[in-house]
């Protein structure tokens, strides 16, 4: 196992925003994080790479216990636990060259010398489907799609064993997301590096991941295989939020499960499961104290106490339909 997360929290002075997470990622998968802005996705990234040190819980990363890990030692293993942020342009140094940018890494965690530094640099580049004349330019003279194709090179130069993508095509159109996309499946596939997905797009989740967590203020409230989660959603959250996604047939008939209510204050969260104040299934106890995941089949989980009654099943709301 790569990755193995348990109890993970992370409170920002008051604010709870991730609250006992427990998931893992194995070599060559592919697991996606899922939820609504605020769900704590992007800060699970943070704490995993250990950019932000956890509140609590334990990470291990390749066998190896890093979650107190002193910052000297971490220098150490980031060659093997690389991120790639959503925002390109924030992300590299607009005064380095292409090329420099993706020989930093290897000076920084290589013995290579200049000569096969230089190689392994114009190696990444073919590897990303970058143009040669690129390495020679500076971030504002590229587009955003070869922009991010110089952070996966960046990372990927000191052949890690886990890369986290949050957001990655984000700020890319369309059709040049999806040839960044179909790059990342390519190396994962060839490579067999293990890849956490944060995205907000279920359909490119759908596409690209082995399984699926699915986050709700900071809690897991559902997780399992990717094809269980989006064919047989069992947590009413999870079923609220998959039919709140835009089919790309515009004449499509929606079946929507709108909520009610407020999301809770992270600050104060409820004592019982965090979506009883907005869920239409919701009955007394869902209030009273936190469910358990309820086993579901293989490997497929969620966290909901009306599972046993058959009652966390919602009826569809007035179908929309769009023109």
């Amino acid at each position: 196992m790569i990755l193995e997360v348990s109890g993970l929290a992370k409170r920002f002075g008051p604010v709870n925003a991730v609250n006992g997470v427990d998931f893992h990622v194995g070599a060559g998968e592919a697991v996606g994080l899922v939820g609504e802005s605020g769900s704590g996705k992007s800060t699970i990234g943070l704490l995993v790479t250990r950019l932000v040190a956890p509140s609590a819980g334990r990470i291990v990363f390749d066998g190896r216990d890093i979650t107190a890990l002193p910052e000297a030692e971490l220098r150490a293993l980031r060659s093997k636990l690389q991120i790639v942020f959503q925002d390109p342009w924030g992300a590299l140094n607009p005064r380095m060259t292409i090329a420099r940018a993706l020989e930093e890494p290897l000076k920084l965690h290589t013995g290579l010398d200049a000569k096969a530094r230089a190689a392994r640099v114009r190696e990444l580049a073919q590897r990303v489907h970058l143009p040669l004349a690129s390495l020679a330019r500076f971030p504002h003279e590229l587009s955003g799609g070869q922009l991010q194709r110089v952070c996966i090179a960046r990372a990927l130069a000191t052949q890690p064993r886990l890369i986290v993508l949050d957001e990655p095509t984000s700020s890319l159109d369309l059709s040049v997301g999806a040839v960044t996309l179909k790059l990342q499946d390519e190396i994962r596939r060839e490579t067999g590096v293990a890849i956490l997905f944060i995205s907000h797009d279920l359909d490119t989740v759908e596409l690209i991941t082995d399984r699926v967590l699915v986050l709700y203020l900071g809690s897991v409230v559902e997780q399992g295989a990717t094809a269980a989660i989006f064919s047989a959603p069992a947590h009413p959250y999870t079923q609220t939020l998959l039919s709140a996604n835009l089919p790309p047939d515009p004449d499509a008939v929606l079946r929507r499960h709108p909520v009610i209510g407020e999301t809770p204050s992270p600050i104060d969260l409820p004592p019982g499961c965090t979506f009883a104040s907005r869920c239409p299934v919701a009955i007394p106890s869902c209030r009273t104290a936190r469910p358990p995941a309820t086993p579901l089949g293989e490997a497929h989980s969620a966290a909901c106490i009306r599972i046993t009654d058959g009652g966390n099943v919602l009826t569809a709301g007035a179908n929309i339909l769009t023109s």
